[in-house]
């Protein structure tokens, strides 16, 4: 049976861009990318109307080297007004850190998959929740607001698809913790439309709503803003993206950049949905940072209005 296109009522009005492109973006990188780069970019993403621009992690600087900065780039960094500067943390250590940089907004990762866990976070698929409970309980006593990643929702390099409702589990239990939003993520980049349906739907049988999740596309198949348009149908009002397609994952070395800010931004403008964002501001923003890296930026629209 053929299926109606959906009206554009069924789509968001407003959508919030998660941008990752400075902790997401660059814990990826090869080369170490200066202090000031960083802030510098940071800057430029909030100029260019971006209002929740992860900034950094506290991961250990063993595992993530590229963001052994976070407590200096923190201390120098000019937060616009009204913006949000998530930081990752990966566990009590990590929220110490945070806490001692004063910052109010915290992201947890967590895995769906048994293979990941173990080499992104050294636990099992059920341990991990143990470790990150303490660091939840906590950071809300604090009035601090805890995000939560959900990594491999979609495949697993090692494991292969991950059943549907194995995601739905974990993820009811990061929001059962205390997070008060889930981003899903697509860490290899093989959702397809359909499956990110599937997922929504099984997500909204469990009893979570989709104002409580967020998605996380990488584009390693071309399919990121497909996915992404699925997501908004279904309601979703959450995008996270990287400016200029920056970033992959260092555990998963099939993963490949971020949904493009810009591609994103393009998308939504065409779809007359708000986002708050100046298209111009940020494609010169990637053309910058891309000239810094030393590498074109891989987001379609950076290509096409350059």
């Amino acid at each position: 049976m053929k299926v109606a296109s959906p009206e554009p009522a069924s789509l968001p009005a407003e959508v919030t861009i998660w941008e990752v492109g400075a902790r997401d973006g660059l814990q990826n990188e090869k080369e170490i990318v200066p202090l000031e780069v960083k802030l510098e970019f940071l800057r430029r993403l909030a100029d260019a109307g971006l209002v929740v621009l992860e900034a950094t992690s506290f991961v250990h600087p063993k595992w993530v080297p590229q963001l052994a900065d976070a407590t200096e780039l923190l201390a120098e960094l000019d937060q616009a007004p009204g913006a949000r500067y998530p930081v990752l943390v990966p566990n009590a250590r990590g929220l110490d850190r945070a806490l001692e940089s004063k910052v109010r907004d915290i992201a947890i990762f967590a895995s769906a998959t048994e293979t990941f866990a173990q080499r992104n976070l050294n636990s099992d698929l059920d341990g991990q929740f143990g470790m990150f409970e303490p660091v939840v309980s906590r950071a809300v006593g604090e009035d601090i607001a805890v995000r939560g990643y959900l990594s491999m929702c979609f495949g697993d390099p090692w494991e292969g698809p991950v059943p549907v409702e194995q995601v739905v589990a974990a993820g009811k239990r990061l929001l059962e913790m205390g997070c008060f939003q889930l981003s899903l993520g697509d860490t290899i980049g093989v959702a397809t439309p359909g499956h990110v349906e599937a997922l929504l739907r099984a997500f909204v049988a469990a009893g979570v709503g989709v104002d409580k999740l967020a998605v996380h596309f990488h584009d390693t198949y071309g399919q990121a803003l497909a996915n992404t348009y699925t997501a908004l149908r279904h309601g979703v009002s959450t995008v996270d993206s990287s400016a200029g397609g920056l970033g992959g994952c260092p555990y998963a070395k099939s993963a490949t950049g971020n949904l493009a800010t810009e591609d994103l931004v393009w998308m939504l403008e065409g779809l007359g949905i708000e986002h708050g964002v100046d298209l111009g501001a940020l494609v010169e923003t990637s053309r910058w940072m891309a000239e810094k890296l030393g590498r074109p930026s891989p987001s379609a629209v950076v290509k096409a209005m350059g």
